[in-house]
Formats: structure tokens, sequence, C-alpha cells
């Protein structure tokens, strides 16, 4: 008796019940990722913590000392770590997906199962990264003496489910681009180095003129971010319309993002 596996098209091609199916496997791959990334590592878990730190101390030397970025009147050090906690959830879970495809390549060629599988590991792997690097910045707080506002914790979910949404189905279309085109794993890394440049981790968003706030609102991360900066830190009222803006792109993100994928997965284990 021979089966014959056919794509269907577009979104209708993501079978739920398959995926349930198929949850092992999803988290053998999730364990092994977090061994991968902390048990065999010299400094282990302190890893995801040490990134976001020494680049909170380089952005407060370099922006906050020497350039006199404004920070909403907020210690300068907890403004630009709160934002460099979702930054390294979308760019981590952006990079990670992105390359998932070429480094699970033989599995990928072995084995059948519902491929999305394996970009989709790199999330669970973001979300712990983001849980341990968080304590830092309570402690960072605690050294201050600052005292965050709670409303930033209640938009918590949100701020992370838009944030999923947008690396994620960003990260979805170059895994499948980088399966075809291999310049992808060189050229996305410099590119998410700069998009941080034009995302208010650095900066807050009110230095940037009012009429060109929309622009920056097209990229998910600016609503996210400076969203979380007003409701936990303080530093202004909630923009509602930015924050709106940000959703419907991460959505759409994670639509065209699928979509690519679905479309081309038929083919990935023929050409990776």
């Amino acid at each position: 008796m021979k089966t014959v596996v056919k794509a269907k098209k577009g979104l209708a091609n993501l079978d739920f019940k398959e995926l349930w199916l198929y949850r092992e496997l999803f988290y053998f791959f999730v364990w092994r990722d977090i061994k991968l990334r902390y048990k065999q590592t010299f400094f282990g878990i302190a890893w995801a913590v040490m990134q976001p730190f020494i680049a909170m101390v380089v952005f407060t030397v370099i922006f906050g000392k020497l350039a006199n970025v404004p920070s909403d009147n907020i210690p300068y050090p907890i403004f630009v770590y709160a934002g460099l906690l979702f930054w390294d959830i979308f760019s981590g879970c952006l990079n990670d997906s992105s390359q998932s495809l070429i480094r699970n390549a033989g599995i990928i060629q072995k084995l059948y199962m519902p491929k999305i599988i394996v970009p989709a590991t790199s999330i669970t792997v973001s979300l712990v990264d983001f849980l341990f690097a968080s304590l830092v910045l309570g402690g960072i707080m605690l050294y201050y003496g600052f005292i965050p506002h709670f409303q930033g914790l209640l938009l918590l979910p949100l701020l992370l489910l838009i944030t999923i949404f947008s690396s994620f189905g960003l990260g979805l279309f170059f895994a499948s681009l980088n399966v075809k085109y291999r310049d992808v794993r060189y050229a996305l890394p410099y590119f998410i180095q700069l998009l941080i440049f034009v995302t208010p981790v650095i900066y807050p968003i009110s230095i940037v003129p009012l009429k060109y706030q929309w622009l920056l609102a097209l990229n998910p991360m600016t609503g996210v971010i400076d969203t979380f900066k007003a409701g936990f830190l303080g530093t202004a009222l909630i923009n509602w319309p930015t924050l709106g803006i940000s959703a419907v792109v991460s959505v759409i993100f994670l639509l065209l993002g699928l979509v690519y994928f679905l479309k081309t997965e038929k083919f990935l284990a023929d050409i990776i």
C-alpha cells in the first residue's frame, strides 16, 4: 500500500491535527535546543543574561553618557535594558528560525514531519532567554531604587504575542529563502543589527517628529518596546495607535511568512 502526501494551497496546508500528532517531536527539538544553548556552553544560563547586560553597558556609555541621549527621566541603564529584553526575543527568534532548516537538514531529508516544527522551536528558546534576562532587569531596578508601574505587566502577554508573531513570521519567510539562497544566512544578521537603530531601544520615540512616528510603527517592535516602557517604566502615556499599527503589521508578517513557508515546504527536502 502506497501513501501519497500532497500539499494543499496556502494556509489550508497548515494541518493542526497533524501538528498535534507530532507534538512529541516538537518537545524533543525544544529540549535539544535548550540543552545545546545552555548545557554545552562555557557560561551556560549566564550567557542569556550576559548578552543584553553587556549591550546595556555599551549603550549606556556611548549613548547615555557620551551622546546624552534622553531617557524620559528614567535611569538610562533601566531604559535601554527594558528595550533590549524584547529586542533580544525578536532578533534571537528571527535569526534562529531563519537558520533552523539548514541546521537540521539531515533530519529533514530523512524524516517526514511538518517542517514548521523546526523553526517553531526558536520561539521557546527565545522565551527562556527572556525569562532569565528579566531577572536582571529586576536587579537593576532594585539597584537604582526604581519602582515600576504594573500596567506594563498586564500588557506583557500581548506584547510578547506581537513580538512572536512578527519574528516568527519573518523567520519562516527567511528560513524558506535561506534554503534556496544561502547568502541569507550571512546578510540577515547584518540587517538585524542595523534594525535596532530604527527601533526605540536606545532612544525614546518622543525624539522623533510626530509626523514620522507612524513610519517607525511599521516596525512592529516599535509599538512593543514603546508600550512596555510607557506602561512598565512610566515614561509616558501609552500610544495605543502606535501599538495598534505594530500589532496589525505583526499579524501581516505572520500570515505572509506562513503562506510562503507552506508554499515552498514541499520542495524544501529536495533542495536543502
